[in-house]
């Protein structure tokens, strides 16, 4: 993962090693301890959910157990981090490769996303992820 920031935060040290886990394929219980209890995730619309989507911890842990079904080989390649206070904006690039048919994509096909993510972190735990994922499809 090529990481371009200069000065390490506590902050920026726990989003990273969250989306180290993620990248790794982790489950629930990986993840758990990178996320407080009042953890929410807000999803802008895009390709695979038109109407965008806030979930809460327990979603969010139920649908990290069943991402391993979905996609497999998770890389996200990190271009910038701008950390002020408790406030980390990550913007990466992510691919995986398919495990089972979705629109747009089919079973073995690699699917990319350039992404922004605004995450807050309190004491040490990420208390809210907001992302903007833009979905695309090699040469189109």
């Amino acid at each position: 993962m090529a990481e371009h920031h200069s000065v390490s935060t506590p902050a920026l040290d726990c989003v990273l090693g969250f989306i180290r886990v993620l990248e790794a394929g982790g489950g629930s219980a990986e993840i758990r301890p990178f996320l407080a209890e009042s953890f929410v995730l807000v999803e802008a619309p895009h390709l695979l959910a038109p109407e965008g989507s806030t979930r809460t911890l327990a979603s969010v842990l139920a649908g990290a157990d069943q991402s391993s079904e979905v996609v497999s080989d998770q890389v996200f390649s990190i271009r910038r981090t701008t950390c002020e206070g408790g406030r980390v904006a990550v913007e990466a690039d992510w691919s995986a490769t398919v495990l089972l048919d979705l629109p747009y994509w089919d079973r073995g096909e690699t699917i990319r996303a350039r992404t922004s993510s605004v995450f807050e972190v309190r004491d040490g735990r990420i208390v809210s992820q907001y992302s903007y994922d833009c979905y695309f499809r090699d040469g189109s």
